[in-house]
């Protein structure tokens, strides 16, 4: 049978390659000037031949099965000014990367449309979001990581991977960092990193499984955002995670097995220390974390859900939440 062929935008790099490997056409709109959103098929992402660069200009008779809304901007104003009218009427998906911004409870979503399905990455997100009257369903993160890269932990630091959050603030723990920096030692990779102490800057994605790799531990100080793709590929690569007790962490990390949240910062302190003089203990906790993320964040169980959920938005059956 032929691979549907869904219209998208670039808005998370890493999350569109993972969703490369479904068995789909992904063809991604671009402009020359390659803005936010308008990308294409373009970066350092080890893109296979299912993804295609997709012109707005040569838009107009191209046909497509579904079309993918990934952002606010993009659902409300853009496909009215880059999309036919028979573009528009296609059946619609929209994925939504986030939880909610202005009430973490009482916020409704954007979508309000029984005929568009909404899915979320996180159960907590959707436990979140007032999706009213739209369908919505889950589909957990899957991520792979480079063959034969696994956790050594010879570093005896802790590792943060968080883009821009000198800008972002409080929200992805920027305070949080500097408090346990002062106690722990802890580098910082990401866009931006160089803004703030223990910076490295950005490692690009093919390097970063093994860049990681050689830290003790990784350490997520976020408080409130969807659960981070290199919180799942950490985990991957058989490496101890702590964090904050907060959002779809608190159901990710199992304390003792695959690593520890808390929301006492003291107490995630004391873990590190532990992390950092015993080895053994990392490396068991380690193990617990990989055998979790094989479970969770499988990539072949990931793209059979978006291929499943492909092929029901396309057929001729109403779209179900589940």
């Amino acid at each position: 049978m032929r691979r549907p062929r869904i219209l998208t935008w670039h808005v998370h790099g890493s999350y569109l390659y993972y969703l490369s490997h479904a068995a789909v056409d992904l063809y991604v709109l671009s402009k020359p000037e390659r803005g936010p959103g308008y990308a294409g098929r373009y970066g350092h992402f080890p893109w296979g031949p299912n993804v295609h660069d997709m012109p707005v200009s040569e838009l107009p008779g191209k046909h497509f099965d579904a079309i993918l809304f990934q952002s606010r901007d993009h659902y409300l104003e853009d496909q009215h000014q880059i999309l036919t009218d028979a573009q528009q009427r296609l059946p619609k998906i929209y994925l939504e990367h986030d939880p909610p911004r202005a009430s973490p409870f009482d916020t409704r979503h954007v979508v309000d449309d029984p005929n568009v399905l909404l899915v979320h990455v996180t159960h907590f997100n959707r436990l979140m979001w007032d999706s009213g009257r739209t369908p919505t369903r889950v589909i957990p993160h899957g991520v792979v990581v480079p063959e034969g890269v696994r956790w050594r932990g010879t570093e005896e630091r802790g590792i943060v991977v968080i883009n821009h959050l000198a800008r972002r603030g409080r929200r992805l723990g920027e305070d949080v960092y500097r408090a346990v920096r002062r106690d722990i030692p802890l580098d910082l990779v990401g866009m931006g990193a160089r803004e703030s102490p223990g910076g490295f800057g950005e490692v690009q994605h093919h390097e970063l499984a093994p860049f990681v790799a050689r830290y003790r531990f990784f350490f997520n100080p976020i408080r409130y955002t969807s659960l981070g793709l290199a919180v799942c590929e950490a985990m991957m690569l058989g490496m101890p995670v702590v964090g904050l007790a907060t959002t779809e962490m608190a159901t990710t990390i199992d304390n003792g097995v695959s690593g520890y949240v808390h929301n006492d910062i003291d107490r995630l302190v004391e873990m590190m220390r532990l992390l950092l003089r015993d080895i053994e203990t990392a490396r068991r906790l380690g193990d617990g974390a990989r055998a979790a993320a094989m479970e969770y964040f499988n990539i072949t169980r990931f793209a059979r859900d978006w291929e499943r959920t492909f092929a029901e938005v396309t057929s001729t059956t109403p779209v179900r939440a589940s």
